[in-house]
């Protein structure tokens, strides 16, 4: 009984193998069939992460995969139609998340396969994906955390107020996730800093907490920043921040930061609108003693 499956598999991990496991129990031949470098290009806008031949050589190795192809027809889902065709298994395995299987039905009604959804097993391993394995290799291995000098609040999206700026800048020693000098839940940015170092979207994850983008904005441009108040970063204004060199300390006074649980509470925006238009000037002029009365207000 021959089995068919087909993706991209750009980097194999422990999530594929056991797919592969459990598509090649249903049947007893198993052909493994992933899209071709011009196909990944053409409908994920992106390179294969690692060279078309060494692919074939993996899956090749692969105890369970009996036949490897390529995919390199031009239709959006069905790269792999004419291996399909020729091959002429008995059945086309496919995860609960599959998006193509309007198309890949008829295929299968055309020459009497079964379309087959695989259902959902308890995972082996904690679950990856190829992006997530890419995002955690070029996830960095240190950054900054962060102090808000004025403006806080008007980078949470709901509260932005177009025309006004938040001011802030990345602080030393640096952290990593084996190595974090600092007091956890300080309110110095240290989840959007924690999700960059993971690997995810610092701001997205910000977002998606309820709270403001500043965070993971300012540790991932580093030095002293003027950020528009906007639903999304955007930049108006950068030092290196030479003017703070050797006049800041950070005093941890006891208690949790609990940024998305106070982001709703009261306050005066006005002000603090006011105190980052302050502050945004004097980082444009490099005014030591302005910044100070920002941060005052």
């Amino acid at each position: 009984k021959k089995v068919f499956v087909s993706g991209c598999y750009d980097i194999l991990h422990a999530g594929h193998l056991q797919f592969f496991e459990e598509a090649r129990a249903l049947g007893d031949h198993l052909t493994v069939s992933f899209a071709s470098d011009e196909v990944l290009a053409r409908h994920k806008q992106r390179r294969s992460s690692i060279p078309q031949d060494h692919k074939i050589a993996l899956l090749r190795a692969l105890r369970m995969v009996d036949e490897v192809v390529v995919g390199e027809n031009p239709d959006l889902g069905l790269d792999f139609r004419d291996h399909f065709l020729r091959i002429r298994p008995q059945l086309l395995v496919v995860t609960t998340d599959d998006k193509y299987g309007h198309l890949k039905k008829p295929l299968c009604d055309s020459i009497g396969a079964e379309y087959f959804v695989l259902p959902k097993t308890p995972p082996v391993f904690e679950p990856v994906t190829t992006s997530g394995i890419v995002r955690w290799i070029r996830a960095p291995h240190k950054v900054p955390l962060r102090v808000d000098f004025a403006g806080g609040w008007l980078d949470v999206p709901r509260l932005a107020k177009p025309g006004e700026f938040i001011v802030n800048c990345s602080i030393s020693p640096l952290v990593s996730l084996q190595d974090w000098p600092y007091e956890k839940k300080s309110g110095l940015g240290g989840s959007g800093a924690w999700a960059l170092l993971k690997g995810d979207d610092g701001v997205e994850a910000e977002i998606d907490l309820g709270v403001g983008w500043q965070d993971p904005a300012i540790i991932r441009e580093t030095g002293l920043c003027v950020w528009r108040s906007a639903h999304r970063p955007i930049l108006h204004l950068k030092r290196r921040g030479d003017m703070l060199q050797g006049k800041m300390a950070v005093l941890y006074i006891v208690g949790d930061h609990d940024t998305p649980g106070v982001v709703g509470r009261e306050r005066d925006y006005d002000l603090i609108a006011r105190a980052g238009r302050t502050a945004a000037v004097a980082v444009l002029n490099e005014d030591l003693s302005q910044l100070a009365a920002a941060i005052r207000m």
